[in-house]
């Protein structure tokens, strides 16, 4: 009996390791590793990139696109090959890959880099894959910003460089075809293309829904697409690709999304771990499980609560989690007994590791589905103890954790939008009850200020003590044309046009006054939209039906050619998301004239107060909020020294039609100091209300100084008023913020 047993287990291993390095040769020879962008090939982690230039019998290229390189690279240095090179494309570009069907990984890596007039951050594209929507008008480094916002808001060190977005999905034609789809007068680029088979082994077809009352029905998710959103080690250190067997994931340490990561501990045992499932080593590497973090911890005296992860997800999709376990410390069953919470609904009740697993030091994971309403952005996991069972194990480990988004109609693409609230009529207790939600909504938003304004201090003094090179994706440098000015007796100024390289591909277009005419009805009043310190805005119609905002100097104006000057030469240097594109500009006849986008709901000062416009939500407002201080953020990081506003204000902080956040009015911005240097010395220039009072006593500029700026802004979003109203009695005049709050006088 013992030799035919030995010989079982021994029969058994032998087929274990005849499957696993059957599946090796299987991943090895149907995946595909394309370094873009290049003929050459990279050598990573034992891996072979081959580059996308020369054809091959199974991959094809539907056309050349522009092949891009870069020697700015600020990430990891064993990736440096494969981030230095991509391919751009202005049009559709298709790959194709010719392989067996089956369930395959698809990753996408981008490295926002800047080439010859290509600058990432006005890049938007969309992606698809055998008819499956990827993402759909895409910014990489706005994605790699917000992904970095969430992990400064935990409070972690780390930050992202580059972008990898991972997908899962059935292929049932013998071909894979990845689709790159640049937005209208926009273009797209990728770094590298990178295939593995799946196997077939890590989901199974129906997986629990956890429902609101603790119910759960299955869900059938096999055949519906994924995107790998966490994928997270547990209790221990992040696990490179080459450390996870023939899938080659990246596993994240988890403590950058933990609440309170100190409340657990972490704990470790790489001794006698084997998979419950034999069958099923490829969920997870061995290393996943050998580390965990447990609700234990000697300096807390009672366990009434829970360990928490708190993950940012889109909106309106269903989410599979994956939880690994494997019991580490106890030996027989009832020692560990808790609870598992998934966004606050109950997924699991009277939960014991060693029961689930068939032992000690086996591995294990559960799965469950959530769906994540339109109002919501966040999935909260949560393990605690389960005290209704009467045991004393009222612990709670986890070792691992994963998040995919799954499909919806075809569809994993998300593109975030901004809803308009409608007023309804309501009874007195619901109005009760949006009263008291008002009231704590003003305490987020007072919160969201105070973390803002620390973000931006802290921000800035990591960047000038680090001294690290600005970000790969920070625009190319050029300069607009040198102009001769004359003022006469009148105080009217003229100038000229030295040597005539406004109007390049950087400044804009260069129109006619003729074209500015015909577009402004001949400055017709009645298209007059604002009035600033250089002049009035007209709204006008160009000649490509497009609507744009069109500013005409005032030569009565304190503003002139300078700060004309400035403005173009400050807006041909910065592109974002969140500061106003110039279109172009017109200097015919002595004529000052400033063209941008248009922006259709106007300035953010006019939805606050002192118009009949509806009042913004609290959720618009800091959405607005966030948008502005990006902006801001890009002025103050986006180049070498940096670029100071110096004129920070709601009436410069402009909305779209979507009512995303744009910085605008550039003319009198200051190029920030240099190392050598902690302020630049200027004449005191900006808005009362918003002046820094350093900077207007002692007239040294620095980026605090708009953070100043920006912090009343804030402060005037919060409270809706004025910053300076003469009209009121003389101790009211200024926006008392700290006696307005003191008092509950917020609206």
């Amino acid at each position: 009996m013992m030799k035919v047993q030995g010989t079982g287990i021994l029969g058994t291993l032998l087929l274990l390791i005849m499957c696993m390095f059957a599946h090796s040769v299987e991943a090895q020879t149907n995946s595909f590793l394309i370094n873009c962008g290049t003929n050459s090939s990279a050598s990573i982690d034992g891996r072979r990139w081959v580059g996308d230039t020369a054809p091959r019998n199974n991959v094809s290229l539907s056309a050349p696109g522009i092949e891009a390189s870069t020697t700015v690279f600020n990430g990891d240095p064993v990736y440096e090959p494969l981030y230095k090179t991509a391919r751009i494309f202005t049009d559709s570009l298709n790959y194709t890959f010719q392989i067996p069907n089956g369930d395959y990984f698809l990753r996408l890596h981008f490295y926002p880099l800047a080439f010859d007039g290509y600058n990432a951050n006005e890049s938007y594209f969309s992606v698809e894959a055998n008819g499956l929507g990827l993402v759909s008008e895409f910014n990489v480094p706005g994605e790699i910003s917000d992904k970095n916002l969430n992990l400064l808001g935990s409070g972690a060190n780390s930050s992202y460089f580059y972008l990898l977005k991972e997908y899962l999905f059935s292929v049932d034609t013998n071909m894979m075809v990845v689709n790159f789809i640049p937005s209208k007068g926009s273009f797209g680029f990728v770094n590298a293309i990178e295939i593995i088979p799946e196997g077939n082994m890590l989901f199974a077809d129906a997986v629990s829904r956890v429902g609101a009352n603790g119910g759960s029905s299955s869900l059938n998710v096999s055949r519906r697409g994924m995107e790998t959103m966490y994928r997270l080690n547990v209790g221990g250190s992040s696990i490179k690709p080459s450390d996870d067997s023939f899938l080659w994931r990246t596993w994240e340490a988890d403590s950058s999304y933990m609440i309170n990561a100190d409340a657990g501990s972490e704990i470790k045992n790489r001794s006698n771990i084997t998979y419950a499932n034999p069958n099923n080593t490829a969920v997870a590497p061995l290393a996943v499980y050998e580390t965990a973090r447990t609700l234990t911890n000697t300096e807390v005296m009672e366990k009434r609560f829970n360990m928490s992860w708190k993950l940012v997800v889109d909106p309106d999709f269903d989410y599979l989690v994956r939880l690994h376990f494997c019991e580490l410390v106890y030996d027989k069953p009832n020692q560990r007994i808790f609870r598992i919470f998934v966004d606050n609904k109950t997924a699991a009740d009277n939960f014991d590791i060693y029961v689930r697993a068939g032992g000690m030091n086996k591995a294990y994971h559960e799965d469950y589905v959530d769906s994540i309403s339109s109002r919501s952005n966040t999935i909260w996991i949560q393990l605690g103890p389960d005290t209704t069972t009467g045991s004393a194990g009222t612990d709670a480990l986890l070792n691992g954790l994963e998040v995919f988004k799954l499909s919806r109609n075809g569809n994993l693409a998300y593109v975030e939008t901004y809803s308009n609230v409608k007023v309804k009529k309501t009874s007195r207790s619901l109005i009760l009850w949006v009263s008291i939600g008002a009231g704590i909504a003003s305490i987020a938003i007072l919160a969201a200020i105070c973390m803002l304004i620390v973000w931006f201090c802290r921000k800035k003094r990591e960047d000038n003590d680090a001294k690290k090179s600005p970000p790969g994706w920070r625009p190319l440098f050029l300069h607009g044309s040198v102009m001769n000015s004359t003022t006469n007796a009148k105080g009217s100024t003229s100038y000229q046009n030295l040597n005539g390289q406004f109007g390049t591909v950087r400044t804009g277009r260069r129109f006619t006054l003729t074209e500015i005419r015909a577009a402004t009805n001949n400055f017709d009043e009645s298209l007059v939209i604002g009035v600033g310190g250089f002049g009035k805005v007209y709204k006008g119609e160009m000649d490509d039906s497009n609507l744009a905002a069109i500013k005409r100097s005032n030569p009565q104006s304190q503003q002139g050619l300078k700060e004309f000057e400035t403005e173009i030469e400050m807006l041909s240097k910065l592109r974002h998301r969140h500061l106003v594109s110039l279109i172009g500009f017109c200097d015919e006849q002595n004529e000052m004239i400033l063209v941008y986008e248009y922006m259709a709901n106007g300035t953010l000062r006019s939805h606050l107060f002192g118009s009949d416009l509806p009042s913004l939500s609290w959720k618009q407002r800091l959405e607005i909020c966030i948008g502005a201080a990006r902006g801001l953020h890009y002025l103050h990081t986006g180049s070498e020294r940096g670029i100071i506003h110096r004129d920070v204000k709601t009436t410069n902080i402009l909305l779209d039609e979507n009512f995303v956040a744009k910085m605008a009015d550039f003319g009198l911005s200051k190029t920030g100091p240099s190392l050598e240097h902690t302020h630049v010395s200027t004449a005191v220039k900006g808005s009362f209300g918003y002046l820094d009072p350093e900077y207007f006593r002692r007239q040294q500029l620095t980026e605090k100084s708009d953070v100043y700026s920006f912090g009343v802004v804030l402060f005037e979003v919060v409270c809706a008023r004025a910053v300076i109203n003469p009209t009121l009695p003389k101790d009211q005049i200024n926006c008392r913020m700290g006696n307005a709050l003191a008092k509950e006088k917020i609206t």
